[in-house]
């Protein structure tokens, strides 16, 4: 592979030093707050490894800097023109970029975890100045388009961001936003997308190959001439058929009914009896990545069954025991759970929307004896939209990060739970109790 022709000093390029770019930042501000001082125009300069973390650089030109293992913690980059600047190594967690240019820039290895990327562009795009000849030359990567190739860009939110023909390979996008995303050509392959918001993003003849979807959901998504080639799509949420045009040879999916090596109700019945037993009989039941859509599973007894990535979208799980279940990125969507027991029950990035669950328990488990300890209800990261949890009994519930917009939790019980950075957009929360809990950075909340 050619070196990168930022690995070397460009014509005009100029070095900053760490004082300098604290002046500049000053007088940056300034102009933000229409005092006087001056708009930071840092075309082609050099900041590599310098500290910029918490600066407001809005609206700053910074088309072609070389950003090299910058730390860029928190910075405000609002509408920022990074148009083809490198930004390799940088770190730019919890930055703000929205509506940033990053039009042929190169993030490669950088980090974003956090970061709030809504409608930036991230298109390809190449930047060019006068050579020595006076002849206009582009100042490019080894590649003319935007890469985020082994960056870390976890929890990130990237709502309508355009990634046409982007570079984003072995990248973490961990629980990150992608909704309505444009991601045209972009390749993907090998990516982590795990827990992913993909809805309405169109993913048009993008490459996916050896790419982990699991638990991300793919609603409304455009899949179409999409290589999904040896994708691990298990626990992934996407609609009836939308993915007939994508190229799935050798995908994980979900595994039929009647791959089941014995008769449901075996299972169900030598699993009480593991239960009632303690474990001195039967046998545990794992069902894990089975597609039981639309299954009557009533008050059943699945007490610590194994469930992680089932699905059980419009299942009938009403009073079923489900006390201690792994239901981790289950498909639960439309499920009746009404009167369910799901006292310290995994239920990390389930997909609960529109699921019935009023009246649920989901406060902990406390497990007696020598080594007595607590076992509390996991719903991190869960998607509850427009679910009912009426009535439901959520006492100590971990909650980070789920959301519960349009949800109803009309008389819920959330005493001492983690709501951090929990989304009730739209939610009713009419005699919703909240004594001891942590709402912190949580959006949407409003008491009624």
């Amino acid at each position: 592979m050619p070196p990168s022709s930022l690995d070397t000093p460009a014509p005009h390029r100029r070095s900053v030093s760490q004082q300098e770019l604290d002046g500049l930042a000053r007088e940056h501000a300034l102009f933000l707050q229409r005092k006087g001082g001056s708009r930071a125009r840092l075309r082609l300069h050099d900041l590599s490894h310098l500290d910029l973390s918490g600066r407001d650089f809005r609206d700053a030109d910074l088309s072609g800097a070389r950003l090299y293992g910058a730390r860029l913690v928190g910075a405000l980059l609002t509408g920022t023109n990074l148009y083809g600047a490198d930004l390799r190594l940088s770190n730019l967690s919890n930055a703000e970029l929205t509506g940033a240019d990053l039009r042929g820039a190169c993030l490669r290895g950088a980090v974003l975890t956090g970061a709030t990327m809504i409608d930036t562009d991230l298109r390809d795009g190449v930047i060019v100045t006068p050579g020595n000849d006076g002849e206009l030359k582009p100042i490019s990567f080894d590649i003319n388009i935007t890469e985020l190739t082994c960056a870390k860009v976890n929890n990130a939110n990237l709502t309508r961001a355009k990634l046409a023909n982007a570079f984003v390979m072995q990248t973490d996008l961990t629980d990150s936003i992608l909704r309505d995303a444009k991601l045209i050509r972009t390749n993907l392959s090998n990516s982590d997308l795990t827990g992913c918001i993909l809805e309405g993003a169109d993913l048009t003849e993008a490459n996916l190959s050896g790419a982990v979807l699991s638990g991300a959901d793919l609603s409304g998504a455009k899949v179409y001439r999409t290589n999904l080639s040896n994708a691990d799509l298990i626990g992934a949420i996407y609609d009836s058929g939308a993915i007939s045009g994508a190229d799935t040879t050798n995908a994980r999916v979900s595994k039929a009914f009647e791959s089941l090596r014995r008769p449901l109700d075996d299972i169900l019945r030598s699993h009480a009896t593991w239960v009632a037993s303690n474990g001195k009989e039967g046998e545990r039941a794992d069902l894990s990545e089975v597609n039981l859509t639309s299954c009557d599973l009533s008050g059943r007894n699945l007490a610590a069954a194994i469930l992680r990535s089932v699905s059980l979208g419009k299942a009938s799980l009403r009073r079923a025991a489900l006390a201690m279940a792994d239901l981790s990125m289950a498909d639960l969507r439309g499920a009746d759970l009404a009167g369910a027991d799901l006292r310290g029950a995994n239920l990390q990035r389930a997909s609960l929307a529109g699921a019935d669950l009023r009246r649920a328990r989901l406060a902990p488990v406390e497990i007696a004896g020598p080594t007595a300890f607590v076992w509390q209800a996991n719903l991190t990261r869960a998607r509850m939209n427009g679910a009912n949890l009426a009535e439901a009994d959520l006492t100590d519930a971990q909650l980070q990060g789920a959301s519960l917009t349009n949800a109803d939790l009309r008389r819920a019980n959330l005493c001492g739970a983690n709501l951090q950075g929990v989304d009730f957009t739209g939610a009713r929360l009419d005699d919703c109790r909240f004594d001891d809990a942590d709402l912190s950075s949580a959006v949407g909340f409003r008491r009624a």
